[in-house]
């Protein structure tokens, strides 16, 4: 009876009381404001009126999360034209160096022209209609990276169809200020690595749109449209805003970090962790002794990273379902570590520890991703990892002062 009453009264109580009004979550601001927010609040009034094609993929997103598609879609005073994906497709989903095909959005009814199919420049067909090319994709900050190499093309195709591109800048994941390895020898050029860059360079594609005009010759019309509070020494962390996958093995913003360490490993015979739940943050090979490797890389001069024995058995790829061996990297301080360093680091302590496990069946292809054939002798004349390091110097700091004039930030 007693409980009864309670019940009641409570039920008078809150009879006449209205439901809870849910309101939604703010999205938290960034402390950058990206080139292509600055489009669409400011830039695209200097149109005129003239119709755009739009370069981008999954990637191509403001610091709300909402597709550059999606928003000009939204502003009927812009004619837009149609849609050009680069590898991985326009909406992420295709594998490294799968062909991307030629087809038409149903969710914009756009076609999307494939730049990873059979043609990677945009050819006149392509092209007909469209006066300016926005070209917003999410670059990591590495040589290899093919975004930059579409970039160049886009250029280049601007240049013969007499189109202008406009780049809407975003942040180099990695920052501004750390330049790291060789600097590609041009008779090694390849759409994962076209002109003279170190494989970590230090550049927002924005800055790259610049040196690809002013010092390798691509004359197109060019505008970049830069972005806002961005500094040099920002890591993605510290910039605010959401990551994009930009690649299958691209999930997180971090996995940049390690990309130019272990990317530039699996030539030699070593696995980088891809076809696992972490790609890139490990390395290793059947046999391998895990313990003994971390024992010997903990004990060099590697800043920023610490090495912990690991073992994984990938589940997609030519290592699938191989029991693989070797360290994991665990990274405490990113704006210490030096990713290309410790590429060298581990390729060398595998030779030193289990020289059987070092391959290279193929010394062309390990040439063309290095962007030099330093390396591959380096490793095959049993030279340190300083003396290979030192043999990359001086065009380093070469690339490092050719470079200042083209830096927006």
């Amino acid at each position: 009876m007693r409980l009864a009453v309670m019940l009641w009264t409570l039920a008078v109580l809150f009879a006449g009381s209205p439901p809870a009004r849910l309101e939604a979550t703010p999205w938290p601001a960034a402390s950058v404001e990206l080139g292509d927010e600055v489009f669409l609040r400011e830039t695209w009034h200097e149109l005129h009126g003239r119709c755009i094609g739009i370069v981008t993929n999954q990637t191509g997103v403001t610091s709300q999360l909402e597709s550059l598609v999606d928003a000009v879609r939204r502003n009927p005073a812009i004619c837009l034209k149609a849609i050009y994906a680069p590898e991985h497709g326009f909406r992420g989903d295709r594998p490294a160096g799968a062909y991307v095909p030629f087809y038409t959005d149903e969710r914009t009814g756009l076609p999307v022209y494939s730049l990873y199919g059979a043609s990677r420049h945009p050819t006149a067909a392509m092209l007909a209609g469209v006066d300016v090319l926005l070209f917003d994709i999410q670059d990591v900050g590495d040589r290899t990276y093919t975004y930059i190499s579409t970039l160049a093309y886009v250029m280049q195709a601007a240049q013969a169809q007499k189109k202008e591109v406009w780049v809407l800048d975003r942040p180099n994941p990695m920052g501004g200020e750390t330049i790291e390895g060789p600097v590609l020898e041009p008779h090694l050029s390849s759409f994962i690595g076209l002109y003279p860059l170190p494989v970590r360079h230090g550049m927002t594609v924005g800055e790259l749109a610049q040196m690809y005009r002013g010092r390798f010759g691509i004359d197109c019309a060019l505008r970049v449209v830069p972005m806002r509070g961005w500094k040099r020494s920002m890591l993605w962390s510290e910039t605010g805003l959401a990551w994009v996958q930009t690649s299958p093995n691209i999930p997180e913003w971090d996995t940049t970090l390690v990309y130019p360490a272990t990317g530039l490993i699996e030539s030699a015979g070593v696995n980088n962790g891809t076809g696992y739940t972490k790609p890139f943050k490990y390395a290793g090979a059947p046999g391998l002794d895990g313990a003994a490797l971390a024992a010997y890389l903990n004990a060099r001069p590697i800043p920023g990273v610490h090495f912990r024995p690991a073992a994984w058995a990938p589940i997609s790829g030519f290592w699938q379902g191989k029991t693989l061996t070797g360290v994991e990297l665990a990274i405490f301080d990113p704006h210490a570590f030096r990713a290309v360093r410790t590429a060298v680091e581990l390729l060398v302590a595998v030779r030193k520890l289990a020289p059987r496990l070092i391959q290279i069946p193929d010394p062309a292809g390990l040439d063309r991703e290095w962007g030099t054939e330093s390396l591959r002798l380096g490793l095959e004349g049993g030279l340190s990892v300083e003396t290979i390091l030192d043999g990359w110097q001086a065009r380093e700091r070469e690339f490092s002062r050719d470079r200042t004039k083209y830096l927006h930030y």
